[in-house]
């Protein structure tokens, strides 16, 4: 069985992990993340920045909406106030009040590095489950378990060890299946297995291309899909490129092409049965956003290209892209362009044929800087035409960034992200959208109470 990898007296000296007999610490509102990566000694500051309390995409999921409570819960990348420290936020939505509650402070990471923000699951009992990352092997990673179903208050730790953007995946009748990212030469994906988050087995590698990868993976039942680009020697995540998606409809016994062609694991090959596009000989650098599944099962991946990684026009077009699988074939279009390799939006799929995708796909107070001003576009016609519907935010002081999408989205809470601005380090909040696009949320930054009313952000005044 797998067993932790660092000592429990790492988790002890953190302060807020160890068990506690009184409930955890509570913030006293909602305040996000800022973060840089890479200075580019340019007007654009770095290669990407802002308010990263709902980074990165490779993070999922942070959201569930839970029918039995009727409330949407959530995780985040907190700060100490007045000071950049990551703190590990748990926070819900309730549904029939349309409050939420002071979030709970699960941990301080004693880092200001968003790659380490957290993960959210919630098993078939109602335990919240929040997987704590690592930007690589420097520091720990740790699982909790809430003490009592649907609750936020206390946290029992349940392993301390190293993993990095987790996606923690609950199979029902079969626990967890957990793919993530480990360290070595490069950035391996790995999986793992569990069926009650305590007792692990041992960790199983997925693919190891040049490099490593960086993947994006969501559930449709039993079934787990994942999406994948590669990066190459040399060059590393900077030059990262093509498209590969792989499933498991077994719990990680088998792992399968699109078309159910059984693959041996990890996958070493560049030229491998799991390439759905071979960007790296079109020269773009590819960047993943979001994977979905459509009512027949079809997967549909949402993913971004670009000339280069740096920030700024020179690297234009960069061009966002839907690839969905027919069944026979990967059907590949154009959905839009933006100004950032990082921008980043998420892809529904409704009951009734209807895509849509919220996505900072405007541009922001800080062009040229991630994110951007929030829009929302449809399709009726499976991505071959989008309309965009509506701009979400305008005029902002900030840019809006990180649009996530929750398991199981309501309608009144589903998108959530946070701004701030990309050029210098800044205040961040956190918003939340309905199904619609017809109002934005900002949630409460000063709390007097221990719940408050989110505060409604009336981008589009009633005429």
């Amino acid at each position: 069985m797998w067993s932790p990898l660092l000592s429990i007296v790492v988790l002890l000296n953190l302060g807020n992990v160890s068990a506690h007999a009184q409930p955890l610490p509570t913030a006293d509102g909602y305040r996000g993340i800022w973060y840089a990566n890479q200075p580019s000694q340019d007007e654009f500051k770095f290669k990407y920045s802002g308010g990263f309390a709902t980074y990165p995409q490779q993070h999922m999921p942070i959201a569930i909406y839970c029918k039995d409570v009727d409330k949407t819960f959530f995780c985040y990348g907190g700060t100490v106030a007045d000071k950049l420290e990551l703190l590990h936020m748990v926070a819900y939505y309730d549904h029939r009040t349309g409050r939420v509650p002071r979030p709970t402070i699960l941990l301080n990471k004693q880092t200001d590095d968003a790659h380490d923000n957290p993960t959210l699951q919630i098993d078939d009992k109602g335990h919240i489950w929040i997987f704590s990352n690592a930007h690589g092997t420097s520091r720990p990673s740790f699982i909790h378990r809430s003490k009592k179903p649907y609750a936020i208050d206390e946290f029992e730790p349940i392993t301390t060890t190293n993993f990095s953007y987790s996606q923690p995946w609950y199979v029902a009748g079969k626990g967890f299946l957990f793919l993530h990212t480990r360290y070595s030469r490069g950035r391996d994906l790995f999986w793992m297995t569990s069926k009650d988050g305590v007792e692990w087995d041992q960790p199983q590698p997925l693919a190891r291309v040049a490099l490593g990868h960086y993947q994006i993976s969501w559930q449709d039942g039993d079934r787990i899909g994942t999406a994948f680009n590669y990066h190459p020697d040399p060059g590393g995540l900077n030059a990262r490129t093509n498209l590969y998606y792989l499933e498991t409809r077994d719990f990680g016994k088998t792992w399968v092409t699109v078309d159910g062609k059984p693959v041996t694991t990890p996958l070493t090959d560049v030229k491998n049965p799991a390439l759905v596009r071979d960007y790296e000989s079109e020269e773009r650098l590819v960047y993943l956003k979001d994977l979905q599944f459509d009512a027949e099962g079809c997967p549909i991946l949402l993913y971004l290209t670009s000339k280069g990684y740096a920030a700024g026009p020179a690297n234009d077009p960069r061009i966002w892209y839907t690839a969905r699988w027919t069944g026979q074939d990967w059907q590949i279009r154009t959905f839009t362009t933006s100004d950032h390799n990082y921008d980043m939006g998420s892809l529904y799929i409704e009951a009734d044929g209807t895509w849509r995708i919220f996505a900072p796909t405007e541009p922001g107070p800080q062009p040229y800087g991630a994110g951007g001003e929030i829009a929302l576009w449809r399709s009726t016609d499976q991505g071959q035409s989008w309309k965009k519907d509506k701009v979400l935010t305008k005029n902002s002081p900030r840019n809006h960034t990180y649009v996530r999408r929750p398991v199981h989205a309501h309608p009144d809470f589903y998108a959530l992200w946070a701004d701030g601005d990309t050029r210098q380090p800044s205040e961040s909040h956190l918003y939340f959208t309905n199904q619609t696009g017809d109002r934005v949320w900002k949630l409460p930054t000063r709390m007097s109470a221990g719940d408050a009313l989110p505060e409604v952000v009336d981008y589009h005044p009633a005429p």
